[in-house]
């Protein structure tokens, strides 16, 4: 059992240390043994627009998909978990279904949508920042509906009933009694929110607007053309980055609460 964990993790890690290791490396050709190792890539990657600007847009994409995800997913979740009605199976199904639809397919049909409402209004929404936001706050929703119900759905009920035996406001106790039991799940689907966006290529592809690009696809442009320790240098920054976030996340929410 312990062989197999093993295993996997040197499955899992081997490629990310080996992107990481070829970053410092001082060939402008990748190749082995490398001849000396450098920082110069990572500069070489900050000054070329492409990556800088990518980084940047991917980066407040990031930060708007989880709060959209977070200001619309918390109050669904509270709804689905806590709510009984008609339609409720339906409703989570939908808020789910970004984890279902393949990528791809998502990113047309969004597209198509958009275009559908800029022929409808004269309002121009696809190719815009917005449009590229709104589809982004769609694949982020899904994460954090599922974390947060389901720490509502391991929190005691009963606890939050007490309280409002007691006198409590239901704001009241659900701020001071529920909410520090479904923490954890929120953080984690904040974190998860800002990672399926800042990585995101299929629906971006369809969605991004001329003279703009997001990191992910800056790094497949380049690819097309070169091969050479500044990809690599750009995909360290990227893994760095999500890498801290669950660290931070994990070290001061105890995300582990929330699976």
């Amino acid at each position: 059992m312990i062989g197999t964990c093993v295993i996997a993790f040197i499955m899992v890690l081997a490629p990310l240390f080996a992107v990481a290791w070829v970053s410092f490396f001082d060939n402008k050709i990748i190749s082995f043994p490398p001849r000396g190792y450098t920082l110069n890539w990572y500069v070489a990657a900050w000054e070329m627009e492409r990556f800088r600007d990518g980084f940047l847009t991917s980066l407040k994409l990031g930060i708007v998909a989880t709060l959209v995800s977070l200001l619309v997913g918390v109050p669904a979740s509270v709804v689905l978990a806590r709510g009984a009605f008609r339609g409720r199976e339906l409703v989570q199904s939908i808020l789910l279904a970004p984890l279902i639809v393949p990528g791809i397919v998502a990113g047309a049909a969004l597209y198509m949508f958009l275009i559908e409402i800029e022929i409808a209004t004269g309002i121009q929404v696809a190719m815009t920042f917005g449009g590229l936001a709104l589809a982004h706050s769609l694949i982020a929703l899904p994460w954090t509906v599922r974390l947060v119900t389901a720490s509502l759905i391991g929190a005691d009920r009963q606890l939050e009933e007490a309280a409002l035996v007691m006198g409590a406001r239901p704001l009241t106790a659900f701020w001071r009694v529920t909410w520090p039991v479904i923490r954890p799940g929120v953080v984690a689907g904040g974190l998860f929110s800002f990672i399926i966006s800042f990585v995101d290529l299929e629906k971006s592809l369809f969605l991004v607007g001329p003279g703009s690009t997001t990191l992910p696809i800056a790094i497949v442009n380049y690819l097309e053309w070169s091969i050479d320790p500044t990809i690599a240098a750009v995909a360290t920054v990227q893994i760095v980055v999500i890498a801290a976030g669950l660290i931070v996340g994990d070290r001061y929410f105890k995300l582990t609460r929330a699976f």
